[in-house]
């Protein structure tokens, strides 16, 4: 197999970035998930993602293989969960958002690889806490999710039921 890293993303991937968007978004679709189904996330959510230095790919070889943000910033609707409540409310966060893999690194476990080595840089950046959160529909999620150690804190309320994600913590 090729070398397989993670680096920070930059503006000459979002070609490959938006293409793997593109097919996990028909992924979810096919099965059943109505998240991702509004044209979210845009290619200037990873611009944005980008310029803030958040937005990472993993890379095998020469190929843009996967996407996903490690993001420091408070999250505004992390504030109201119900049905449960966050393990750790009184030191920062790291939020994983936007994990994606192209269709052609399917089945590689190359997920979980991207994971671990978010939380490692997440880790190195000084966070000991990661929060996470997914369609309750979003069946590969939740288990790669739960894999690397994180728990089910609740469910996040994104403005309506459509919208609605389970809220997940991990720990350190």
């Amino acid at each position: 197999m090729s070398l397989i890293y993670l680096r920070h993303a930059t503006q000459r991937d979002l070609p490959s970035i938006m293409t793997i968007i593109h097919e996990a978004q028909a992924l979810l679709k096919s099965d059943g998930s109505p998240q991702w189904q509004d044209g979210y996330p845009t290619e200037g959510t990873f611009q944005t993602d980008i310029q803030k230095n958040e937005c990472f790919v993993l890379m095998v070889g020469d190929q843009v293989a996967g996407v996903a943000t490690l993001a420091h910033d408070p999250q505004a609707n992390y504030q109201n969960i119900s049905d449960g409540h966050w393990n750790v409310t009184d030191q920062p966060y790291a939020t994983i958002h936007r994990i994606a893999l192209s269709a052609d690194f399917r089945g590689m476990h190359l997920s979980n690889y991207l994971m671990s080595n978010l939380i490692s840089i997440g880790v190195e950046q000084g966070m000991q806490n990661f929060r996470i959160d997914t369609h309750a529909m979003n069946k590969r999620m939740q288990g790669l999710i739960k894999s690397a150690g994180f728990h089910y804190c609740g469910i996040i309320d994104k403005g309506d039921k459509v919208q609605e994600r389970l809220g997940y913590e991990l720990n350190l």
